[in-house]
């Protein structure tokens, strides 16, 4: 299994960051606008809908408050070569007013990294950049 790990400082404090984290049914409002046109929960099951009209399952594996982690696997949709994918964000404290965001990607086969890689390091920057926007007072 191939793992593409992607981490950025975030100019807000960690418990904003994670709030926006641990809302998956607004990642379209609040992490990837312009990205995702929209999300909607269904049982565990997130459904983002894609600028084209694509639709992406993923299933919410898991969301633990205390470490500030979120879980999920993409379970439909996926257009690129991948028979699996696991990946979750973290938000770690830096100081008072910054945080860390990691994002891991797990997938197979291999090879599909270089797929995915770009695509995780643009979106991270995406998100940085949706999250600070959020919050400028706080910056």
């Amino acid at each position: 299994m191939a793992t593409v790990r992607a981490e950025v400082s975030v100019g807000v404090p960690a418990e904003p960051a994670w709030e926006a984290v641990a809302d998956v049914g607004a990642v379209h409002r609040r992490m990837l606008p312009g990205r995702v046109r929209d999300a909607r929960i269904d049982g565990d099951t997130r459904i983002l809908t894609m600028p084209d009209g694509h639709e992406v399952r993923e299933l919410i594996v898991g969301i633990d408050h205390e470490a500030r982690r979120m879980a999920y696997t993409v379970v439909g949709g996926q257009r690129l070569p991948i028979t699996y994918h696991h990946a979750f964000f973290q938000v770690v404290p830096e100081d008072a007013g910054t945080c860390r965001l990691l994002w891991v990607t797990d997938v197979l086969p291999h090879g599909a990294a270089a797929h995915v890689r770009p695509r995780v390091e643009r979106g991270i920057a995406e998100i940085r950049d949706a999250l600070e926007a959020a919050h400028p007072a706080e910056r």
